[in-house]
């Protein structure tokens, strides 16, 4: 059973399980989802090294109409004349004339969403070009105030149920301020050590689907889906009560993934002395490792400066960063760097 929630003050209705596309490589997947009824589908420039985009665009064809599609400008170029080109692009791959939702992708401080790329959002939007402007990130209580104050109307974060306890109010003040709200991450997928990932019951993705969906600020959820039985196992979670059988799994797995899982609570920013951006490199390990995404991760890390790349955690006597919810940062960075 199919069920919606209207998008903020945007007005679109979105069933509350989407579909986040980035590592899906089988079209016949997305055209099954847009048959089912899922009305929500995400992308992003730089998914695939670009690719993906094209193939969600042939994927949905003439389906387009019936659906919302959502996309993202790259982590690179981060100005307004680079991601207006970066729009042209994404349009022409994904066979449309317009996005429903445009995101500046992946800021997670303040003044990276600069007046200058919110200005070229509005641009875009005055062409016809998108509907709604949008930001993702994957530190949301950092940027409430900033996306208020710069009228972004969508956000997608990540969100989970191991997600830090500042993240509940973060999106409830978004929610009341009427902006749209899109969790992300939902599964909170980590692999362990040297990539083995944490044996999880059956019925977990369907329990931490449910998680995300109870709380009512979410209007849609974006899990990734590589197959037919994923898609029908997240499908069904739409319509099934979060029960205390699924609290139970959900307490039971988060002490299995706690030494490698970022809850992203911000507190081992600026800790490391040779500058690593910590719980970036830990989630670049969970592309890997938690996802099975290796040419991601690497996509990811490759990105950083040549000076951070160079640096390698064994150097160290010991780490300086002490992470509250017990993840092994050490170790965690060094499998990065392995990697």
């Amino acid at each position: 059973a199919l069920q919606y929630r209207t998008l903020g003050k945007t007005g679109l209705r979105v069933a509350t399980v989407g579909y986040g596309c980035m590592i899906t490589s089988d079209p016949t997947v997305i055209a099954r989802a847009v048959d089912m009824g899922i009305n929500y589908f995400d992308t992003s420039r730089n998914y695939q090294n670009g690719q993906n985009e094209r193939m969600v665009g042939a994927a949905l064809g003439a389906r387009r109409k019936d659906i919302l599609l959502s996309s993202k400008s790259s982590d690179n170029p981060r100005t307004g004349p680079g991601i207006l080109a970066e729009i042209e692009t994404s349009l022409q791959e994904l066979h449309t004339d317009h996005l429903d939702v445009w995101h500046l992708h992946g800021l997670g401080n303040p003044a990276e969403i600069t007046d200058e790329l919110v200005a070229a959002q509005q641009k875009a939007r005055e062409q016809g070009k998108i509907r709604f402007i949008g930001v993702s990130t994957h530190n949301l209580p950092a940027i409430v105030d900033r996306v208020i104050e710069a009228k972004i109307e969508v956000v997608q974060a990540q969100y989970n149920f191991a997600s830090a306890p500042s993240y509940a109010p973060a999106i409830e003040k978004l929610h009341q301020a009427g902006v749209g709200m899109i969790a992300m991450k939902v599964m909170a997928k980590s692999g362990g050590r040297g990539g083995a990932r944490p044996p999880r019951p059956a019925n977990f993705a369907s329990a931490a689907l449910k998680w995300a969906i109870n709380n009512p600020a979410i209007a849609t959820t974006v899990p990734s889906m590589t197959d037919i039985d994923q898609l029908q196992e997240n499908f069904r979670a739409m319509s099934e009560r979060f029960t205390d059988a699924d609290s139970k799994v959900l307490v039971a797995r988060l002490e299995e993934i706690g030494p490698y899982f970022c809850r992203m609570c911000g507190h081992c920013e600026g800790q490391c002395p040779n500058g690593l951006p910590v719980a970036d490199m830990v989630r670049f390990v969970m592309y890997a490792d938690g996802y099975g995404q290796f040419p991601l991760g690497r996509e990811h890390f490759l990105r950083l400066s040549e000076e951070q790349r160079n640096v390698r955690c064994g150097d160290c006597a010991t780490c300086a960063v002490h992470c509250p919810n017990g993840v092994h940062v050490a170790a965690r960075l060094s499998r990065a760097q392995e990697l």
